[in-house]
């Protein structure tokens, strides 16, 4: 797509062209993120311990802040937050002893790191 425009015009045109791009950009990346956090959400899922279920169910993905550049989310258990850094990292027992670590929240985030660059590079590439 070519036009003609002026030496006095090109400033304008050159931003109009890169705004244009930005907000393209901006709404590919927001849809990178969701998708990512969502993938992130069910490894975490699929990998949790369970004995009841109720842990494993409580992994959701929330929306902290949304601007028209940006979007910040979070993926957290809802109500048995208290007892995820127990599981990840194990913990002391009350008569002695320790219980064994069960790590399924940092091999999801690292996985969601490196698949939100692969998508990112793809949406941007075209």
């Amino acid at each position: 797509m070519s036009r003609r425009v002026s030496v006095d015009g090109m400033a304008d045109a050159i931003m109009e062209e890169l705004t244009k791009y930005s907000d393209l950009a901006a709404d590919e990346l927001k849809a990178a993120v969701k998708e990512t956090a969502q993938s992130v959400r069910k490894d975490i899922q699929a990998s949790a311990p369970s004995r009841t279920g109720k842990y494993k169910k409580s992994w959701s993905v929330k929306t902290v802040k949304e601007s028209s550049e940006t979007i910040d989310l979070v993926v957290h258990s809802k109500n048995r937050y208290q007892i995820a850094h127990l599981l990840e990292h194990g913990h002391a027992k009350r008569g002695g002893g320790r219980v064994a670590a069960r790590p399924h929240i940092a091999p999801a985030e690292q996985a969601g790191n490196e698949k939100l660059v692969k998508t990112i590079e793809q949406k941007l590439k075209g």
